[in-house]
């Protein structure tokens, strides 16, 4: 489910970066205080090496370390195609979850969908 109007609200942002292909983001346990808007291309998360999805522009991802007490990434993200990224630093994301209502859910809905996913693959 892509967060399309989430990924716009960033659109004004300076943190702008470009991904290569095959290029990693960030890797599985390292420390995530950054979460990612997808402006254009298309990104997988691993786990274990093993691709447990694959998101495009408009979704959002790394969210989870956010959140997570410890920072610590659940998955590896490595741009599929060349990307275009927002990053969003944390202090940035607890702004938007302070003032912007629609933020918070369209992330939480994306973040329980994802979790959703890689508990049941299947339904994918």
């Amino acid at each position: 489910m892509a967060v399309v109007r989430t990924v716009e609200l960033f659109s004004n942002a300076d943190e702008h970066l470009t991904c290569q292909a095959g290029e990693t983001i960030f890797k599985s346990g390292s420390l995530g205080l950054i979460m990612y808007g997808i402006v254009s291309g298309t990104v997988e998360l691993q786990v274990d090496g093993t691709t447990v999805e694959t998101i495009e522009a408009g979704d959002v991802f790394g969210e989870g370390a956010l959140v997570q007490s410890d920072h610590q990434r659940a998955t590896t993200a490595i741009a599929k195609t060349d990307c275009q990224l927002i990053a969003v630093s944390e202090s940035r994301f607890k702004f938007l979850i302070e003032n912007t209502p629609m933020f918070a859910i369209e992330v939480l809905q994306s973040f329980s969908n994802r979790l959703q996913r890689f508990k049941h693959p299947q339904a994918a």
